[in-house]
């Protein structure tokens, strides 16, 4: 390559704001866990409340308990897709501008939109996680 390759003088000289969305290794220890923790509230919540038939019996026929508010209210948000449309709304800010608390919270909430029953918007947003990291950094 010649000194005259406008090629090779935009490698050499790759501007430091143009990095790429990459974050630290403690971050992503953070962001895994939050995920594996979301992940696992999500899964514990469909199949141990809310798809309960004793449980759902007991709610229905009155029990006021916290666990039967829980399923209630986790009821009307998968029902209503609220799971999906806030898991791509993060995800939307996320791509446009990443960052390590967006991107983690847009994760968890895809999380529990692919188990709660949202998954077509919710898998959409978990692709547009992962084009977060062909993105510049913020």
């Amino acid at each position: 390559m010649s000194d005259s390759d406008p090629s090779a003088s935009a490698i050499a000289s790759r501007d430091p704001r143009a990095r790429l969305f990459r974050p630290s290794a403690a971050a992503l220890g953070g962001v895994a866990a939050i995920a594996i923790a979301a992940l696992g509230v999500a899964i514990w919540l469909r199949y141990g409340v809310i798809e309960q038939t004793q449980f759902g019996l007991a709610c229905d026929a009155g029990l006021g308990s916290f666990l039967c508010l829980t399923r209630t209210a986790v009821s009307a948000l998968f029902e209503n897709e609220v799971f999906g449309v806030v898991s791509l709304a993060a995800a939307v800010l996320a791509l446009i501008r990443p960052g390590v608390a967006v991107f983690a919270f847009g994760l968890a909430v895809s999380a529990f939109g692919v188990v709660l029953h949202n998954a077509g918007l919710s898998g959409l947003a978990a692709a547009l996680l992962i084009l977060c990291f062909a993105r510049p950094a913020a």
